[in-house]
């Protein structure tokens, strides 16, 4: 496995986030975990989506402070997985399932220990703003989610039903 560094998505990188967007949705996966709506909007849109979101004063009222980053392997400057840390959980979604941090790898760079070291990055992060403990949520049957949080030092908390019904973990992580 080759190192990883957290970049803030910019418009130079236009091709190679839709290029990883197209990479979910070929896989039969429309949702993109911690990618702040990239899965539903267009690259644009979604940009000024997430630089409003990263700033209190243009924050959106339904939605908490985030910073939301590219993983990028930069020997290939290949686009490996996104990651949301939001600065607080006065949202009622985020408090009860969302968390502070949300993450995805894409589908063909999986199970080469990239999550771990994307959480690992962001814990770091998180802490850099002052956060003390961090919360995060993943469907019960999310093996190599549960276990990457586990990795991390994750304390699970709490199981329950999401919206869909499915059982859901919720950890927290103190930093």
């Amino acid at each position: 496995m080759e190192d990883l560094s957290l970049i803030r998505p910019t418009s130079a990188l236009k091709s190679k986030a839709n290029d990883f967007k197209q990479e979910f949705f070929g896989f039969g996966e429309p949702v993109i975990n911690g990618s702040a709506l990239f899965d539903q909007l267009e690259f644009d849109d979604w940009l000024i989506h997430i630089q409003k979101n990263s700033r209190p004063e243009t924050v959106q009222p339904d939605w908490v402070v985030a910073d939301t980053f590219f993983a990028v392997r930069p020997q290939d400057n290949r686009l490996i997985g996104m990651i949301d840390i939001r600065h607080n959980l006065n949202n009622a979604f985020l408090s009860e399932y969302g968390g502070h941090i949300g993450y995805a790898v894409r589908p063909s760079e999986r199970r080469n220990g990239y999550a771990t070291q994307m959480l690992k990055l962001a814990l770091a992060y998180a802490k850099s703003i002052g956060l003390k403990k961090v919360m995060l949520g993943c469907y019960a049957d999310n093996t190599a989610s549960y276990k990457t949080i586990l990795k991390c030092g994750g304390i699970l908390t709490e199981t329950k039903p999401y919206a869909d019904g499915k059982p859901m973990h919720i950890y927290w992580i103190t930093l």
